[in-house]
């Protein structure tokens, strides 16, 4: 926001009177040096003024401290989801899960307290010192591609990793039974990448148990150092026993030597485990299969002996990992099996491993794939069998990267002042869990609010029970004032992975209302669950649905305006506008009370639309007659043309105090700057051709016979502008910020490259007014089948060369950019193929 604006509204009105009166009545030297007392007229006046001033500033005091109260106070409609629904005696077939998105391979519990495990490996021998440990996902570590081929969200999974000369295969599939939340079982297989390879060293793998409270572990070590098992109780799963099984060569029971190395510790905090197992592998071992020449490796030197554990702090927790090195190939299995599921039943089962294993795999793979099919038709559609097999991966990955949270966020209230220099501490917003999936397992594994409404378009039409617990999650945020912070950093491990300075929520930000797009098609499909959440949800969606409306309210009637644009650096080409979702799409160069935002306005549209439709279906007539008027107002043409349409740009745009002459140039020392040249900046549209010029066509808010979905139809099959062979550009190619940085240090983001999650709106208008009669029917039919065909091309051709989705792709050759994998809006992919909308 403006310099200006703070300096105007810095002060409160009254505050400026109260100033006013203390300068006409108080001392006549305002720097306390004056005579002595005036009259007693004079001496009122003062105490007057006093008075004035010290109610003034404890009213605003107060008014401060309720803002910040209510900024982290919990709404007060009744929860969407029960207190225990995350519970095994309520969702037993959710309790256990790959809820640990940012590690390759772990499951956890969905509790506050969780028992957790995980998957570490190395390859033994590769490079001098300590072996890359691999364990959580990282941008830059070189593993990859990587991602899950089969994933239902519930019970099963398969997963490739490649690293390097290996390639690593983790399966789960779990079995319900008893009262915790039934068993599982892991397999690990480790194959070379290429057949023929024997050049490879040896492998350790580390399977490892953590506890977060005063769990009880207890392991029993056989001969050579080998887990026989690990038994433990806790409150929540009450007895169960870990059993890590003898290796084995890959599909078949013939065994493997390995050599065993443990260590139990008490739990260092969960974004330390890596570097403790790091420290911890200092030690030099002898592998010695029978007939075989010994070979050297490192492994931990820890022992199973109490008094050589750790200190271990009241409810530290416990870390318990077991090392197992040997050549590759080879499997092996980890089992988890509840106490209360073999009690539950006069037959108790046999253990879910070997062949028994194998089995249920093969027909969890076989279920899958036919269930995937009958769900989204590729087959019949005519897709070819690796089209198919990414839209597999694009389903299953999104599904596997689902991850449970709890902690507190950090809220910087609101103060109601816009700018105001009033200094304010941030505050921890009350323990809360999150049930999400998250955009990309290496570079954002935490919830973000408007990637997840994309993320649930994919997973409803998987399984809408998943979906309609995500948005209770994510709905159970809502503070007393509606709003929802818009990125989620809950718990240890998350926190870990984000920079400080972004640690912090601003209760005055929004976020595109993205969540609503589940909430729609549920209304459009009308399955009786989904009818009964949403009954159960709309006083929260209507919350913060009015938050919306309301906080974001703009200069005039009808319009919005998004809070929380960058001020206007020297350094910045353009100030961001994080809290759009678009990051450094260009707006007005002069941020200003003035502006204008025209996705905004949309996002607004669409939300009043969908709650009235909701309030009108559950009989909500106070609310539809609020809300009716409204969605009508922001829809009707003469109003978005009034605000919005540029005579002279021939398209929608943003308003506000803007010049295209603005440019970086180096200056040295500082570097690049930025320089304003003529003409000065003066209140016009923006013009910045791109995404946010389609939104009235892409949320579908235009009439099919309105004359303005000519000239947007134009400019989005023009390659001047937006059109590509790679799908549409986010800024056209004509546009003075194409492909510019925005400052010395911040690439172009959203100037150009190519996203899924906006072109997946294109092809749902395109497709919807293709199929609506009126003068631009063919011609929306035809450039949805062709976008299509660019969209879907190119996602394909880019899997198949690097295996893996991508954050974006290029507008100029089609490569893949950004961070991979990024498995979150990039699989509506999927839906594209589906041509489901």
């Amino acid at each position: 926001m403006a310099r200006g604006e703070r300096r105007r509204r810095a002060v409160p009105a009254e505050g400026v009177r109260t100033v006013e009166r203390a300068a006409r009545g108080g001392p006549g030297r305002r720097d306390g040096r004056g005579g002595g007392p005036r009259s007693t007229a004079g001496g009122v006046a003062l105490a007057v003024v006093v008075l004035s001033l010290a109610l003034g500033m404890s009213g605003r005091w107060v008014l401060a401290w309720h803002r910040a109260r209510r900024a982290v106070t919990l709404h007060s409609a009744p929860p969407v989801l029960p207190a225990d629904s995350s519970s095994p005696a309520v969702a037993p077939d959710l309790f256990w899960g790959t809820y640990r998105p940012h590690v390759y391979f772990g499951m956890k519990t969905r509790s506050p307290k969780p028992l957790l495990t995980g998957l570490m490996w190395a390859q033994q021998g590769t490079t001098p010192g300590t072996p890359k440990l691999r364990h959580t996902c990282e941008q830059g570590d070189g593993v990859g591609p990587y991602g899950w081929e089969f994933h239902d969200g519930l019970s099963f999974g398969r997963q490739h990793i490649q690293d390097g000369a290996l390639k690593l295969t983790t399966e789960f599939v779990k079995r319900p039974g008893g009262q915790h939340g039934g068993d599982w079982s892991w397999r690990v297989t480790v194959e070379p990448q290429a057949s023929g390879t024997s050049a490879i060293p040896l492998v350790s793998l580390f399977f490892y148990v953590v506890t977060d409270s005063n769990e009880v572990l207890i392991p029993e070590v056989g001969s050579k150092g080998q887990l026989k098992f690990i038994s433990g109780h806790t409150s929540e799963l009450g007895d169960f026993r870990f059993t890590l099984l003898p290796p084995t060569s890959p599909g078949d029971t013939a065994p493997k030597y390995g050599s065993y190395n443990v260590f139990w510790t008490s739990n260092p905090g969960l974004p330390l485990l890596t570097e403790m197992v790091k420290s911890r592998l200092n030690s030099w071992f002898q592998h010695r299969p029978p007939g075989a020449s010994p070979e050297r490796y490192l492994g931990l030197p820890g022992s199973l002996k109490w008094e050589d554990r750790g200190p271990s702090g009241q409810g530290q927790g416990q870390f318990l990992i077991q090392q197992v090195t040997l050549k590759v190939p080879f499997s092996i299995e980890f089992v988890f099996e509840s106490g209360s599921a073999k009690a539950g039943g006069n037959q108790v089962l046999p253990r879910l491993a070997g062949s028994l294993l194998t089995h249920a795999l093969e027909s969890h793979a076989e279920a899958f794939r036919e269930r995937f099919e009958k769900t989204f038709q590729l087959k019949e559609k005519g897709l070819s069998p690796g089209e198919q097999a990414l839209g597999q991966a694009a389903l299953s990955s999104l599904l596997g990267g689902i991850g449970y949270f709890y902690g507190q966020g950090l809220v910087l209230p609101d103060m109601g002042v816009e700018g105001s220099e009033q200094k304010v501490d941030p505050a921890l917003f009350p323990p809360l869990p999150l049930f999400t999936a998250v955009p990309s397992r290496s570079f954002f594994p935490r919830g973000f609010l408007w990637d997840e409404g994309f993320h649930q378009l994919v997973v409803q039409r998987w399984d809408p029970s998943l979906t309609r617990e995500a948005l209770g999650h994510w709905l159970g945020l809502l503070n007393a004032d509606g709003w929802i912070g818009r990125e989620q950093i809950l718990g240890d491990e998350a926190r870990a992975r984000v920079p400080p300075e972004f640690l912090v929520q601003r209760a005055v930000h929004a976020n595109p209302p993205t969540l609503l797009l589940p909430v729609a098609h549920m209304l459009e499909v009308g399955d009786p669950d989904d009818l009964a959440f949403l009954r159960k949800a709309f006083p929260r969606l209507h919350a913060w649905f009015s938050w919306l409306h309301q906080s974001q309210a703009g200069p005039v009637p009808l319009s919005y305006r998004w809070r929380g644009r960058d001020p206007a650096l020297p350094t910045l080409l353009n100030p961001k506008t994080l809290p759009s979702g678009l990051d450094d799409y260009p707006r007005a160069s002069h941020p200003s009370v003035t502006e204008r935002h025209l996705d905004l306005r949309c996002w607004v549209a669409l939300g009043a639309r969908v709650l009235t439709q909701l309030a009108e279906y559950l009989g909500e007539a106070e609310v539809a007659a609020e809300l009716g008027p409204l969605a009508a107002s922001l829809e009707a043409a003469e109003s978005l043309d009034e605000l919005h349409w540029a005579p002279e740009l021939g398209v929608f745009a943003d308003f506000g105090n803007h010049t295209k002459a603005v440019q970086l140039k180096p200056r040295p020392p500082q570097g690049l700057v930025r320089v304003v040249g003529r003409p000065q900046p003066r209140l016009q549209y923006v013009d910045a051709l791109g995404y946010v010029s389609l939104f009235p066509l892409l949320l579908r808010l235009l009439d099919p016979n309105s004359s303005r979905l000519g000239p947007l139809l134009d400019i989005l099959a023009d390659s001047r502008h937006l059109w590509s062979p790679f799908g549409l550009r986010s800024l056209a190619a004509s546009s003075s910020f194409y492909g510019q940085r925005n400052s010395e240090h911040d690439p172009p983001y959203w100037r150009g490259a190519v996203w899924l999650n906006v072109n997946y709106l294109a092809l749902g208008a395109l497709h919807h007014y293709g199929h609506l009669e009126g003068p631009h029917q063919a011609r929306a039919a035809k450039l949805h089948s062709e976008l299509r065909a660019n969209v879907v091309g190119n996602v394909w051709r880019q899997y198949q060369a690097t295996g893996f989705l991508w954050e974006q792709y290029s507008d100029r050759d089609g490569r893949g950019m950004g961070c991979r994998p990024f498995h979150g809006w990039t699989s509506l992919v999927l839906l594209a193929m589906a041509e489901d909308y």
